[in-house]
């Protein structure tokens, strides 16, 4: 994990690292936070809660994603219909064997093209290759495969 500089900020990183986890881990708003930090008697606006977010929202995704375990090394490759905005669209998702979602894409097109993008985002996001793919036996997945 890359270290964070909180230097020249008013409150201790405890305080602005629990402010941001609340913004991003829940459906909640600047307001919402400042209340709750409210609560816990600290004295924070929500414009201070919103720079938080933006100057360190990243770097503590980022460091929570790496310290993050390995998924496992078998893969289940599905898609959907999603109607968006009046549009029908294609959900293309990839699940470890656990059930931790790997990735998800949004496509407008079932063919190979959007099966192999999917397929190269998963292998860069994740690093390695799996020992195992499971699909339910659409054709874009083996024309992808085979690319």
């Amino acid at each position: 994990m890359k270290p964070i500089s909180y230097a020249r900020h008013r409150f201790p990183p405890d305080v602005i690292r629990h402010a941001v986890w609340l913004y991003l881990r829940f459906t909640l708003s600047y307001r919402d936070v400042e209340d709750l930090l409210a609560e816990r008697g600290l004295e924070v606006s929500n414009e201070s809660i919103r720079r938080w977010v933006l100057k360190f929202g990243s770097a503590i995704a980022r460091n929570l994603r790496s310290a993050r375990p390995r998924p496992h090394d078998h893969w289940h490759l599905d898609e959907m219909v999603v109607s968006i905005g009046g549009q029908r669209m294609y959900m293309w998702r990839a699940v470890d064997s656990e059930g931790e979602v790997l990735d998800v894409l949004i496509q407008r097109r079932r063919d190979t093209a959007a099966a192999l993008k999917l397929l190269r985002i998963l292998l860069k996001k994740q690093g390695f290759a799996p020992a195992v793919i499971v699909t339910d036996k659409l054709g874009s997945y083996g024309a992808a495969l085979r690319t």
